[in-house]
């Protein structure tokens, strides 16, 4: 049996450079980051670099929403993003399935309370679907830094399946000071902002953001359509937190991705900044036979986003791809990586009708998904 069409039909994205995926993208394109650094005492006890949301600039919205202290500052922002999706999508049917992509979610909760149930993953995402009404179970991915991505490779597999006709994907996460002292325990985060393949690259940034998509079942695709073309997970089982050196995992999600006759146009890497995870990427990518296509990595505009991270840079990438451009790498300058790969510096005018979107995280976990255009 042949596989189903699946494709984008709507995406939301709220983060440090907007409320919608089209604010977000114009400030990509003209070079804008969310980056800053950040002077916060309830996060960290000394400066870091970090995108932030503007909380401030969101409180507006967020007070629209009903019985708003109900719900965390995570669910409120949920709430607002999925808002500008769900129009033409039939919320009450048993044949639209939620996804909720995170690597935290409200971990905050712990802190003030061991055992509040708010900090349960599947309570979380059953309040933001009750909220909407949304009959079929909620389903939750957290699979560290791959989970935005490995939504979509779940979602085509749903529809693809016959299980739905429609599948909501939303990835979300905001920073605790257990999330950054986290990652200052590991001694990865950058004093400055994060420089993707860089030769000079020293450590992540974190940021902000919460993203919303929506993936359906079609027949034909329009002129304008992003077809969901095939996915898959893998993993290193290397180390907890370290990636195989060979990229041996992500190579294999990679080649279970993409047939020969896809055409790959070009590729937004995962591009953490860290010395192995950028070397490791770099030997995927040329073991796939892609070292001379153009790669885009794009946490130099927002942060390692975490389980928004997935959801947040295949939307930007889908928007760039639909306009002929490859997003440029914000912060490298001089590439050092350990094989040969093709890293974009600038914004690039060049046909593009395939895309490869690739994610990586601790655990040795890979994801990979490939975007085809229709039309021009």
């Amino acid at each position: 049996m042949a596989c189903k069409m699946v494709r984008v039909t709507a995406h939301n994205i709220i983060s440090p450079l907007g409320y919608t995926s089209q604010e977000n993208f114009d400030k990509v394109v003209v070079g804008q980051s969310g980056i800053a650094l950040q002077n916060k005492g309830e996060l960290s006890e000394t400066d870091f670099q970090a995108a932030l949301l503007n909380m401030e600039v969101l409180n507006d919205k967020i007070t629209a929403i009903e019985n708003a202290d109900a719900y965390t500052k995570l669910e409120q922002l949920c709430i607002l993003s999925l808002q500008q999706v769900l129009e033409n999508v039939d919320i009450k049917s048993s044949r639209t399935g939620f996804i909720f992509s995170t690597t935290k979610g409200n971990i905050t909760e712990v802190a003030k309370d061991s055992h509040s149930e708010d900090a349960l993953l599947a309570n979380t995402a059953n309040k933001i679907a009750a909220y909407f009404g949304l009959q079929s179970q909620a389903q939750v991915i957290s699979n560290a830094c791959i989970s935005g991505l490995a939504a979509f490779v779940i979602g085509r597999r749903y529809i693809d399946a016959g299980l739905f006709d429609d599948v909501v994907i939303l990835g979300a996460d905001v920073l605790s000071k257990f999330i950054v002292s986290g990652f200052q325990s590991f001694q990865s985060l950058s004093p400055e902002p994060c420089k993707p393949f860089d030769a000079n690259r020293d450590g992540l940034t974190l940021g902000e953001g919460v993203a919303s998509v929506v993936l359906s079942k079609a027949d034909t695709i329009g002129s304008e359509g992003v077809e969901v073309v095939s996915g898959a997970i893998s993993n290193d089982a290397n180390h907890i937190s370290g990636p195989s050196r060979t990229g041996e995992g992500l190579y294999r999600a990679i080649t279970r991705t993409v047939k020969i006759e896809d055409a790959v146009d070009c590729i937004c890497a995962h591009g953490t900044a860290t010395p192995y995870n950028d070397d490791m990427e770099s030997h995927a990518i040329s073991r796939a036979g892609f070292e001379d296509v153009p790669v885009s990595g794009l946490k130099g505009y927002f942060g390692h986003t975490l389980g928004a991270a997935g959801v947040i840079e295949s939307i930007i990438s889908i928007m760039a791809m639909q306009r002929n451009i490859v997003i440029g790498t914000k912060g490298t300058v001089q590439q050092g990586v350990a094989a040969p790969v093709n890293v974009t510096k600038e914004n690039i005018q060049k046909p593009v009708s395939g895309l490869l979107k690739l994610m990586s995280g601790f655990g040795g976990c890979n994801a990979a998904v490939y975007f085809k255009k229709h039309g021009e």
